[in-house]
């Protein structure tokens, strides 16, 4: 199953561990990587992953992702594909997401992802057929379940 965490999922261990919801997503977040690095789940990124990270000013953190992207990714997509993913996400903006975000969701969509995980409460809300739209504990749940 291809999977694609977005750039708010990645920083979340990050983040002020004292609420109880962002400590269940970083656990979550965490058992999810364990999982891809498990060959359980197709991890996929993009360019757009790539641009976020790179322009993230905590060094550790930004090398931190890309090592764990770069050595876990199934499946890229690439800015040579920077068209289809933006014309994709022009659409998806209709609904009032961001453009990054919709270009998260269009690579996820164009590279065939099943799950799109994201902490991003607003950005869960976009609706579609195309992909499930999910948590790091949602998709837990969901994969505990089966």
């Amino acid at each position: 199953m291809r999977i694609y965490l977005d750039m708010c999922c990645y920083n979340r261990p990050y983040d002020d561990q004292a609420q109880l919801k962002v400590f269940m997503e970083t656990q979550s977040k965490l058992y999810i990587q364990k999982l891809i690095k498990e060959k359980q789940f197709e991890l996929v990124a993009s360019y757009m992953l790539r641009y976020e990270c790179n322009n993230n000013p905590f060094e550790m953190r930004r090398n931190t992702i890309l090592d764990f992207i770069h050595k876990n990714t199934f499946a890229y997509v690439g800015v040579e594909r920077k068209v289809e993913i933006e014309t994709k996400a022009s659409e998806i903006m209709q609904t009032g997401i961001k453009f990054k975000d919709a270009c998260h969701v269009a690579s996820a969509i164009y590279a065939g992802c099943e799950y799109f995980i994201s902490t991003d409460i607003r950005l869960l809300k976009y609706n579609t057929k195309e992909i499930k739209m999910v948590s790091p504990i949602e998709f837990v749940t969901e994969m505990e379940g089966e």
